[in-house]
């Protein structure tokens, strides 16, 4: 499949469709890829496009260059962008919903991490289902050295993620964080050496794409009834069980099992 290019509303932030996989690049290289306003507005826009498409099996975000994964927010924005607090909240609403947007994105995404993955950096990557990161890379979130407050929405990610006493170490040392802790701690799933990164995320992609999109989207959306706060929509779980057992791949899988070989999954 040759690669696509969409329409990104700022060059800061690129899309691009290949091999069933939607990669999203973070394109800020100068500042570590910081993420400035328009950036995180482009994010739900990107995903929209990504969803629309049924070619889409999985969407990767990963950043520009070799330092950096997303180093942050873009803090010399602030001054303008946080300089009173209705703007405050307007640029938290903003990066809220776009983190929020990405956390609910119907296809499984995954960050792929190289280098610093830092503050708002940190929050894009718990906000996707799977974090795969270089042994080199490093985690951590600064709030604390700048009195910037967090939202209850990004930290209860980061607590349904690791727990509450890492999520608290992480908050109140304020410290960085090596790839190796962070995969002890539960922050990322797997940590590979730099040259395997591209490779092992491939890897994923191709696994997943294989697999049959209408369990993974069950699960991914019974999973999050499962740690939202509140209590569980058991009839919507069920249903969604109950449209796998009813579906075209669902006979499918049966047959490719009785077969002896690879099923071709259609979402149907």
């Amino acid at each position: 499949m040759p690669k696509v290019n969409l329409v990104s509303s700022t060059p800061f932030m690129i899309a691009e469709i290949e091999n069933s996989i939607g990669w999203m690049t973070f394109n800020n290289p100068d500042r570590h890829n910081a993420v400035k306003v328009e950036m995180w507005e482009a994010i739900p826009q990107i995903l929209d496009q990504f969803e629309a498409d049924s070619a889409v099996k999985v969407v990767v975000l990963k950043g520009s260059g070799e330092k950096a994964f997303i180093s942050g927010a873009d803090i010399s924005e602030f001054e303008q962008v946080r300089a009173s607090e209705a703007a405050t909240k307007h640029y938290e609403d903003i990066a809220d919903g776009a983190s929020d947007r990405l956390y609910a994105c119907t296809k499984p995404t995954i960050a792929m991490i190289r280098g610093y993955c830092i503050g708002g950096g940190a929050g894009i990557a718990v906000s996707c289902d799977l974090r795969i990161a270089t042994d080199a890379s490093k985690f951590g979130i600064p709030a604390a050295k700048l009195s910037v407050g967090y939202r209850h929405g990004g930290i209860r990610k980061l607590v349904d993620l690791v727990g509450p006493s890492a999520a608290k170490d992480i908050f109140f040392t304020a410290r960085q964080i090596s790839a190796p802790e962070a995969l002890t701690m539960g922050l990322i799933n797997k940590m590979v050496p730099n040259d395997k990164l591209e490779a092992t995320v491939e890897e994923y992609c191709k696994a997943i794409c294989a697999n049959a999109p209408l369990t993974i989207t069950a699960v991914k959306q019974i999973i999050e009834q499962i740690v939202k706060p509140g209590s569980l929509d058991q009839d919507f779980c069920e249903q969604l069980v109950e449209d796998c057992f009813n579906s075209e791949d669902y006979i499918e899988g049966r047959r490719a099992f009785m077969e002896k070989r690879k099923p071709v999954f259609k979402g149907l």
